[in-house]
């Protein structure tokens, strides 16, 4: 059994939220529960659906991407009223981590997304990364590796090389990202949505665009917080699995 504010104290430093201050989500503890904890339970989005399957997991404390509270003054009222009212009457702590889960180096989203297409990170792009395959890969094959390894579905914008080795990486919704890969080194984008807008400009630029969708984009980084949480505070992980196929 771990302590609630002593593992929400090692997330705020191991993620290093205060660098983030511009982040439209308020990142931290959003919602406060249980003292102890036992069970954590992770998801990509603060939904109902999932705080019901955590229940079921006799979950203490939530830790999602996308949270209940932005940067407007949120009212408790609506969907939110009904979700922190869950919560409050399952004693259930609910912690999201926006932008600083996209960046880390180790546990992010984009980081990992490069390792597990085998890529070694070369450089920074805004909040995601660039990396290197040890060789080059049909970029057929590699539409086919992110569908397999993130089950996902991509959309494709494809007027650059065929053959691809530095790839860019940044999770979400970042289509208009592309726009800082047309003057570098960089065969491939890859980011969660897509936009009518990005079409023209990434085709006459010459540059491969990859959908892989907002979703399955970023469920990998906090798959990668549950084994360190697991090893430092010996508690339960799971995670729960709420698509919303976009």
């Amino acid at each position: 059994m771990a302590n609630l504010k002593k593992i929400e104290e090692f997330l705020n430093k191991t993620l290093e939220i205060d660098k983030f201050s511009s982040d439209v989500s308020h990142n931290g503890l959003q919602v406060q529960g249980n003292d102890e904890i036992k069970n954590i339970c992770f998801c990509v989005d603060a939904s109902m659906d999932f705080f019901k399957k955590a229940k079921k997991e006799n979950c203490d404390l939530l830790i999602v991407h996308h949270g209940m509270f932005w940067n407007k003054k949120e009212t408790i009222t609506g969907h939110i009223y009904k979700k922190v009212k869950f919560l409050i009457d399952n004693n259930m702590s609910l912690y999201a981590c926006h932008l600083p889960l996209d960046a880390h180096l180790k546990y992010g989203n984009n980081s990992n997304i490069l390792r597990i297409l085998g890529a070694k990170i070369k450089e920074k792009i805004d909040v995601g990364y660039v990396g290197e395959l040890n060789k080059s890969i049909d970029l057929k094959k590699l539409v086919e590796k992110i569908n397999d390894k993130l089950d996902t579905r991509c959309k494709l914008i494809c007027y650059g090389k065929k053959k691809i080795k530095n790839i860019a990486v940044i999770s979400g919704g970042a289509p208009w990202n592309v726009f800082d890969t047309f003057e570098k080194n960089i065969d491939v984008y890859i980011t969660g949505d897509i936009a009518h807008g990005v079409y023209h400009p990434t085709k006459e630029s010459k540059m491969n665009f990859i959908s892989a969708g907002h979703y399955a984009t970023e469920t990998v980084g906090v798959k990668a917080l549950m084994p360190l949480l697991e090893k430092k505070f010996k508690v339960k992980t799971v995670f729960i699995d709420v698509p919303t196929g976009l």
